[in-house]
């Protein structure tokens, strides 16, 4: 008897959804990307339960023929691939043929489509074609799948609780709605509204509409651009990250992929500026020709191979970190939803910060206006502009006055001679830092130095507020761009031993060790073997700080143990980390104004003052209005109406 024969089609499907349907948000998945490939502007999904009980997909698309319905649930039935030339050249975002019938294999699937004539409906229960008729229907599709497992009940004990299964049908609608803004999502549970995002195309108000508009403000629009890759989208500052890489979303031509390498290129833009185990909120669109893509690797169509990946994420890193290198960093402490800045003697002005080539508009509500009233450096001389719309910011007269307004954006908080009563103390940069440098201290306050708090916080005072600095913090960044300086020239920079120091190990670090002799060599680490189990070391840099010179060889192997294939370039910049905490002076250090001075002096010249390496915010920002509004001297505005309204307007 033939022991080998040939599976039912029934069969066949269970086992093929098994693969391409592993839950709920699974199925969610699929037809929504059918519905995407077939053009729809208005997307619809409900879900009852977690999506076990029913999910139902309405769009507005083109629709499926009556004598295609039939076939579109048989499996590798597909009209996005007709031979193999198309196989690598994908620009849809299903293209298997495997989605319609495994979901109705295990499910009670009901569809009704119409291409703008006469509609057809079909239901198939558990794989098998209960019936197809005519049906009135508009122009789209519906499709209802009902008692999702019902025939597959070992599947149902893999399932997590009800609220994690909707999230992550949550997650699959953030991901397509962040994809495809020019497509309105809707997602319904229980009858009850849970997203709905505009179709206007607009991927900011999309991202507004997923994690808030408190968020979206703390974004910055980015955007790149070479030979194979066409890169836009938004990341968070540095103040704004999660505990997880879940809110770094890729898109790449229009699929929502997972790629480590390409998230850690995200990461790797923000360099220092993240804190330990944090990570940012990114939205990262990748416009690439279709044959540089291989989406044919796993059925879920997530996991794909990209040609040319190491380019694309050198791209992505780059254009991230030229966009941080020219923003402002300092957190506002208030975590306002808009950044209120300096205000000006005998006006009630406060700021807010409007995209218009990066320039800054001062505005105040008219009594009984619903206008904006704004007005550049508050100069009386100039006649204040009513601006009604996006437009007119964009006007001549406006843009002429901002750039009026850009030459002095600190003004003169102490008038035009301080008096010497005053014993004002400004920081002062240096007459020619480097271009590096320059850009920085054009972000960086002008500071007064006011005292210390608690050996540990330096305050000062500038134009648009106060500013406490956080000394430890400081002396970090300051003496990590030293150091990173000073690795790189070890070789020329070195002390002799009085005494030698000699390390002892087991006999697998040893041979670790051995391997990566080179790498502490390119630190100045000389190690020479002694013995079978130990190193001898003659000399070391003369950076090492006095008394620590063990701890910190010591410290420096153990990298190499843990990170056996770190980089010469990586291990400098995390010997430089360490060693700029070891140098940093502590808190509980009581200063005098000559070193706070000299600090606040060499932070602002830093490349990056904003934050230590190990991503901690060197200084916070209080406000002027901020502090008039702890002490009740102003009231809540009553104008974010107007502005959230002003702000979405399109």
């Amino acid at each position: 008897m033939a022991k080998i024969h040939k599976l039912s089609p029934t069969l066949s499907n269970q086992i093929s959804a098994g693969e391409v349907v592993e839950r709920p948000s699974s199925v969610v998945k699929e037809l929504v990307e059918n519905s995407i490939d077939a053009h729809s502007r208005d997307i619809d999904v409900a879900v009852k339960g977690s999506g076990l009980d029913q999910i139902k997909v309405t769009d507005d698309g083109i629709g499926i023929e009556p004598d295609d319905v039939k076939t579109a649930f048989m499996r590798h039935a597909t009209s996005k691939i007709h031979n193999r030339r198309d196989l690598f050249q994908v620009d849809t975002l299903g293209f298997r043929g495997e989605a319609l019938p495994s979901i109705a294999s295990v499910a009670d699937v009901d569809l009704k489509t119409s291409t703008g004539g006469e509609g057809t409906e079909i239901r198939i229960n558990g794989g098998k074609l209960i019936g197809i008729q005519p049906a009135e229907a508009r122009r789209g599709t519906i499709i209802t799948v009902n008692d999702l497992f019902f025939n597959t009940p070992a599947r149902l004990k893999y399932m997590k609780s009800p609220a994690t299964e909707l999230s992550r049908i949550t997650d699959v609608i953030d991901r397509l709605a962040l994809g495809h803004p020019k497509i309105a999502f809707s997602l319904i549970h229980n009858h009850h509204e849970m997203l709905r995002t505009a179709g206007r195309g607009n991927l900011q108000q999309v991202i507004g509409s997923i994690y808030g508009i408190n968020k979206v403000k703390k974004m910055l629009a980015v955007k790149a651009h070479n030979n194979d890759f066409k890169l836009w989208g938004y990341v968070s500052l540095p103040e704004l990250t999660r505990a997880s890489r879940n809110y770094i979303t890729i898109i790449l031509n229009g699929r929502y992929i997972k790629n480590r390498a390409i998230a850690d290129a995200v990461i790797k833009g923000y360099g220092s500026k993240l804190m330990v185990r944090r990570y940012p909120i990114a939205v990262i669109n990748i416009q690439m020709d279709p044959i540089l893509v291989d989406p044919n690797v796993h059925p879920s169509k997530t996991t794909v191979r990209v040609s040319k990946e190491p380019s694309l994420c050198h791209l992505i890193t780059t254009m991230i970190m030229n966009r941080l290198s020219h923003q402002n960093l300092i957190p506002n402490v208030m975590h306002r939803e808009y950044s209120v800045q300096p205000e000006q003697p005998h006006y009630d002005v406060h700021q807010i910060n409007l995209d218009v080539n990066q320039a800054s508009v001062h505005y105040h509500k008219q009594p009984g206006n619903n206008e904006i009233n704004h007005n550049v450096a508050n100069d009386t001389s100039v006649k204040p502009i009513i601006i009604k719309s996006k437009a007119d910011l964009k006007s001549e007269r406006v843009r002429s006055l901002i750039s009026k307004y850009r030459k002095d954006p600190i003004g003169k908080p102490f008038g035009k001679e301080t008096p010497k009563s005053m014993n004002v103390n400004y920081v002062h940069r240096s007459e020619s830092p480097s271009l590096l440098q320059t850009k920085s201290a054009e972000r960086f306050p002008k500071l007064r130095y006011i005292g210390q708090m608690h050996g540990s916080y330096l305050l000062c005072e500038a134009s648009d507020g106060l500013y406490i600095v956080d000394q430890h913090a400081a002396q970090e960044r300051v003496n990590y761009e030293y150091f990173r300086q000073k690795i790189g020239q070890v070789s020329n920079d070195e002390q002799d031993l009085l005494v030698p120091i000699v390390l002892s190990y087991s006999n697998s670090d040893v041979l670790k060790i051995k391997q990566h002799l080179d790498v502490l060599q390119s630190v100045g680490i000389k190690l020479e073997p002694f013995g079978a189990d130990s190193f001898i070391v003659h000399q070391h840099p003369t950076w090492f700080r006095p008394g620590q010179e063990r701890s910190t060889i010591e410290e420096m192997i153990d990298w190499v143990l843990k990170n056996g294939k770190i980089s010469i370039a990586k291990f400098r910049a995390k010997t430089a980390i360490m060693m700029s905490c070891k140098r940093a002076i502590k808190a509980n250090h009581y200063l005098n104004r000559d070193q706070a001075i000299s600090l606040l002096n060499h932070l602002s010249q830093a490349e990056d003052p904003f934050n230590c390496p190990h991503g901690r915010p060197t200084l916070v920002h209080f406000s002027n209005y901020d502090m008039q509004k702890m002490f009740k001297r102003v009231q809540d505005p009553h104008h974010s109406g107007l502005w959230k309204q002003y702000q979405w307007k399109k």
